[in-house]
């Protein structure tokens, strides 16, 4: 005699069934403690500040040598027809409160701006805040290198050229006024701008990961302004800027590369293959009712899927 059971009601798919899983809210806190010891980058700040303004005391070749090199960049510009500083250097001189502004957006947003998005970073994206900085310190490196390699005359020490330093002819603040500033700066590091490299690696960060769209577009625009500035007020060419730019985004490719491959899970060089089953095809009612010893598989179609069967 066969009984049969009552069905058994399923109930709703809980979370793990239904294959959802919950993860614990990720805090400001816990974000802070995987980023890098705050002594640790501070430090290496520091270092790298001071190498930074040593480097960039050192004049190789004099003089000479800047003037003679901001010669061949202006001829090969204007082969290009690429020589746009004069006329921005005269459109600026023409309002001198934009002119004003100007030296102060040069002297001030180049450092004050990096630092603040470094903290915001450090403090808010510690899972990009490695290889962010990493990039930024590798550009600003080879930048120094160049620094030393090809000393640079900005356009401001190019008066028979026809520029006007705005800062000289204003009598304006500017990063180099004053005789301790411009003493304890290298003038003639000018190629490649890290003015402009750096408002592109500051870009880079609002704008890919900015949650605001004003921070987006902020991102957008500021390298714009810099690069605008630093022609205008006649302390870079637009080579400088291109070379700075080219620097930083390759230096943002190569570590986020090297970002990616650490993160990625490694498979042991000599690990063997895993090997492949095959899956065995799946038999039709008629080939399964035909080999000897094989299940009834009609009989077993006919129980329903949610009754239990019992034999007594």
């Amino acid at each position: 005699m066969v009984h049969t059971a009552p069905p058994v009601s399923r109930g709703p798919l809980t979370e793990p069934a239904a294959g959802r899983r919950t993860r614990p809210a990720t805090t400001w806190a816990a974000r802070l403690v995987s980023a890098p010891p705050v002594w640790r980058e501070l430090a290496l700040i520091a270092l790298f500040y001071t190498a930074y303004t040593l480097t960039r005391l050192v004049l190789n070749g004099g003089t000479a040598a800047a003037f003679s090199n901001a010669d061949r960049i202006l001829a090969f510009e204007r082969a290009l027809e690429l020589d746009v500083e004069l006329g921005l250097n005269r459109w600026l001189l023409q309002e001198p409160w934009l002119a004003r502004a100007a030296n102060y957006y040069y002297g001030i947003a180049h450092f004050a701006v990096t630092l603040a998005i470094v903290v915001w970073l450090y403090r808010y994206r510690p899972e990009d805040y490695r290889w962010l900085r990493t990039a930024l310190m590798a550009a600003t490196a080879v930048a120094l290198i160049g620094y030393w390699l090809y000393p640079l005359a900005p356009p401001r020490f190019l008066p028979d050229e026809g520029f006007v330093d705005p800062v000289q002819a204003l009598g304006s603040w500017g990063l180099y006024s004053g005789q301790s500033a411009g003493a304890l700066a290298n003038q003639y590091a000018a190629m490649p701008s890290m003015h402009a490299g750096w408002a592109v690696w500051c870009g880079f960060v609002l704008a890919r990961l900015g949650a605001h769209p004003l921070a987006k577009a902020i991102g957008v625009l500021y390298p714009l302004v810099t690069v605008l500035v630093i022609l205008a007020t006649a302390n870079h060419y637009i080579i400088d800027a291109v070379v700075g730019t080219a620097l930083v985004v390759g230096a943002l490719a190569l570590s986020w590369t090297l970002h990616r491959r650490r993160r990625s899970p490694r498979t042991p060089p000599n690990a063997p293959d895993t090997p492949v089953l095959p899956v065995p095809r799946a038999r039709t009612a008629p080939e399964a009712a035909g080999t000897p010893g094989a299940p009834d598989v009609r009989a077993d179609a006919a129980v329903a899927d949610d009754a239990a069967v019992t034999f007594v």
